[in-house]
């Protein structure tokens, strides 16, 4: 994972992204008018046809964080006991961060043996 959040929070934070260029590109387009008057229109389109794209590329990204949320395996997290949604073998927990995996061969610490002690 590129940041050091849950996957889940990941594809929602491109999402975010997205929205935020594209509505920048948008005003950006909109300011082409006002500095440059007639020829700022062809600005003012490009980048509005530009900034559009990348808002459509945010509603994509967010339905596939919304299907992907709903299939997500949902568990409490071992650090700070709120429940969470992991996807894939290794995740992080939404909240504090924590790597969670459901897979055996990829856990650094195992249980303790029901608190019996072997002496």
């Amino acid at each position: 994972m590129f940041f050091k959040s849950s996957k889940i929070n990941e594809f929602r934070l491109w999402g975010l992204m997205f929205t935020l260029i594209g509505m920048g590109l948008m005003i950006l387009g909109t300011a082409g008018i006002v500095f440059w008057g007639q020829a700022g229109k062809i600005f003012a389109a490009i980048f509005m046809v530009i900034g559009m794209i990348a808002m459509l590329l945010s509603v994509g990204v967010y339905f596939w964080a919304g299907m992907l949320s709903t299939s997500a395996v949902m568990l409490v997290c071992p650090e700070c006991g709120r429940q969470t949604k992991m996807l894939g073998r290794t995740d992080r927990c939404m909240f504090c961060k924590t790597m969670l995996t459901l897979d055996p061969d990829k856990a650094t610490n195992s249980p303790v043996d029901g608190g019996e002690s072997h002496v």
